[in-house]
Formats: structure tokens, C-alpha cells, sequence
């Protein structure tokens, strides 16, 4: 698959739905990328090549079929953070600490404690 035909898997109502059924078994790394992106491709200053960049990411995080199932424990959203690494890694000079800070806020909704020893290695391998 083209990187195009994953960005056809993004919407934000099914974003939401797969954050929702699988935040907890994804991790903490694989939400807080999902939500950096997510958060990013809201921001009205990212050009549009790259919110298109940012939809097939976050489309394959949605895509039910992908290399590795998402069912398969452990390692079933490693391909998944694999994808949103490499997204991130390419705009990671665009993400504020306002983006960050909103992304943290959601994590503790939904979480109650984040581990920011997790967050902070997900930070060190965008920022390489």
C-alpha cells in the first residue's frame, strides 16, 4: 500500500474509536504519538503536504490489517509506533510545547498517571 491509500483510513471519529478500544493495550509511547500527530494536523499553520503525511500515519494506526495484528500481545503496536516514529521524526520541529502539553492533559484523562520516563524515550527517538 501506498502511503495515499492510508491516509483514505483516516478519520477522526475512527482515530477516536481505535484510541478508545485500545489505548490501554497500545501503551503509553503508541497514544502520546497518536496524539502529537493528531493534535499537529489540527494546528492551522502545518501545510497541507504535510497534514497528508500525518493522516496516512495515523491511518495505519487505524487500519485494522497491518503487518503485525494489533491483537497479537506485546508486540501488535510495535509496527504501529514504527510508523508514527518515522511521521514524527519528519515534522518533530513543528510540535510546540503547547501540542505536548495537550497531549500529556488527554494521556492523564485517560490514563490517570502518565510515565513520563515513556514519554520522554518516545521524545529522544523523534528528536534523534
Amino acid at each position: 500500500m501506498k502511503k495515499n491509500e492510508f491516509s483514505k483510513h483516516y478519520s477522526e471519529k475512527s482515530l477516536w474509536k481505535k484510541l478508545k478500544d485500545f489505548s490501554r493495550k497500545a501503551g503509553q509511547k503508541v497514544v502520546y504519538a497518536v496524539l502529537l500527530l493528531y493534535y499537529l494536523m489540527a494546528d492551522k499553520t502545518i501545510p497541507l503536504k504535510t497534514k497528508a503525511s500525518i493522516a496516512a500515519a495515523l491511518g495505519y494506526f487505524i487500519l485494522p490489517l497491518d503487518a503485525i495484528p494489533d491483537l497479537s500481545p506485546v508486540i501488535g503496536f510495535s509496527d504501529d509506533l514504527g510508523v508514527l516514529i518515522f511521521a514524527l521524526s519528519q515534522v518533530a520541529g513543528s510540535i510546540t510545547p503547547e501540542i505536548k502539553e495537550r497531549a500529556k492533559k488527554q494521556m492523564e484523562e485517560w490514563f490517570g498517571t502518565i510515565d513520563e520516563n515513556e514519554l520522554k524515550e518516545l521524545e529522544e527517538r523523534i528528536y534523534f
